[in-house]
């Protein structure tokens, strides 16, 4: 079955959204009474969306809960976010028993959970949200984690270029019944901006390069030690060569679903991870824990220098203050959570 290219936007539509608004490219949703963001516990007709988050302007994800509940403190303490005395952070979409998310005035952290599947639910109800909440501008960050190509444990690799099993800068999905290519690009502005904020002091690597997306962590991605396995350790190593010598860094299960929904909703995005083995050398990651949590900081470390550099530009980076009465419909907000926590 031939695969259909995505369309690609007009001058027009790029005219249409030139002050920075998000794009959805659906006309359905201006004819519903309320979107409802199931997986988020959020809605439009439920909550002020935009009061709630139309400051945002980084949108950072990563794969657990926790990883971005940590993210959360890290960057409120490297921005001078202070909370008004009494409170403390609160993870907004607790009642969907899905995500979390926790926003740090212009920052939003959310974490995405694993594989292609569920970055790619949550990228359509994050993007829904931005639009909702009026916000522009924002940057999507994913934070991660990742198996290496020829580099050590530790590296920390900021991606150029997202490509599929088959090498191709492609997002491939099927849309009633027909296969869709979704071209899968990343903002190169950002791949600088990144790179030039990596210190020569910092004990370990940073790197670009190519990274590829799978939809398994073992057969996809060439490991042994699967329930199963049909090639042999010769079949595998040929293979990582083979991505060694087309550039590919390092390899995870989002970034063509990160990078291919972010351009399609013109939305400016990166890609930073944290390798925590080298393929070349292994597959199991046995790494010590306190090691790898340190590790998976350094990722945070760099999109915190970014973070603070653009809001210092912009005369931001200073105390910011949480705002309160985001509930415009207590009965409708009730029906959200009921929703979220039914929806399968």
């Amino acid at each position: 079955m031939a695969a259909m290219q995505s369309p690609s936007l007009s001058d027009e539509e790029r005219d249409e959204y030139s002050d920075g608004s998000v794009r959805l490219r659906n006309p359905n949703i201006e004819l519903m009474d309320q979107d409802i963001l199931y997986h988020l516990a959020l809605g439009s007709g439920s909550h002020d969306l935009q009061e709630m988050f139309g400051d945002i302007k980084f949108v950072c994800m990563g794969g657990t809960p926790k990883r971005m509940e940590n993210f959360a403190h890290y960057i409120m303490g490297e921005i001078g976010y202070k909370l008004p005395p009494g409170t403390q952070l609160q993870d907004i979409s607790a009642f969907s028993y899905r995500y979390s998310m926790y926003k740090v005035g212009p920052v939003l952290s959310v974490s995405h959970g694993m594989g292609v599947p569920s970055i790619g639910i949550l990228l359509h109800e994050i993007i829904k949200l931005m639009y909702h909440a009026k916000c522009k501008d924002p940057i999507f960050i994913r934070i991660g984690t990742c198996g290496g190509i020829n580099v050590e444990g530790g590296t920390v690799v900021i991606t150029d270029d997202a490509v599929d099993g088959l090498l191709r800068s492609t997002y491939e999905m099927t849309i009633l019944g027909k296969v869709v290519q979704r071209p899968a690009k990343l903002d190169s502005r950002l791949v600088r901006d990144f790179k030039s904020l990596a210190d020569p002091e910092d004990p370990y690597d940073t790197v670009v390069g190519k990274t590829m997306c799978t939809y398994d962590f073992y057969e996809g991605q060439g490991r042994l030690d699967g329930a199963f396995c049909d090639f042999s350790e010769n079949d595998k190593m040929e293979y990582l060569e083979k991505l060694r010598d087309f550039g590919v860094v390092n390899i995870e299960m989002e970034c063509t679903t990160f990078a291919a929904l972010t351009h399609h909703a013109g939305i400016r995005a990166a890609i930073v991870c944290v390798t925590l083995l080298d393929r070349l050398k292994g597959d199991q990651v046995n790494t010590p824990k306190e090691v790898m949590n340190e590790w998976q900081i350094r990722p945070q470390v760099l999109v915190s220098r970014f973070i603070r550099k653009h809001l210092a530009q912009q005369g931001k980076l200073k105390s910011l203050m949480q705002q309160h009465g985001s509930i415009r419909s207590p009965r409708r907000f009730k029906l959200v959570q009921q929703e979220s926590e039914a929806h399968e």
